[in-house]
C-alpha cells in the first residue's frame, strides 16, 4: 500500500532527513520519501501492517519535530 501524508510545519530539511531515515528502518516499511518543499511523506508499507507502521512513523516524526502536523 502507498500513501501521501501532508506534513504541516516541517521547518528544516534536516529534520526531513532524519524522519525519513528513522521511518525506514521499520519493519514492513518497503519505501518511504520526506520532501520538505512540498511538504509530503510518501510511505510504501505491507498492507496487513500498514495501519501499525502509519501509527508508528507519527510517533518517530512527532518526536523529531514535535510542531509538526501530520495530516493523515
Amino acid at each position: 500500500m502507498k500513501k501521501t501524508i501532508k506534513l504541516q510545519d516541517l521547518d528544516c530539511a534536516n529534520c526531513a532527513a532524519k524522519i525519513e531515515h528513522s521511518i525506514s528502518k521499520l519493519d514492513g516499511v518497503t519505501n518511504v520519501k520526506v520532501n520538505f518543499i512540498s511538504q509530503k511523506m510518501i510511505l510504501e508499507a505491507q498492507d496487513d501492517q500498514f495501519d501499525t507502521i502509519i501509527a508508528q512513523a507519527k510517533k518517530i516524526a512527532k518526536k523529531i519535530e514535535p510542531d509538526m502536523v501530520i495530516m493523515a
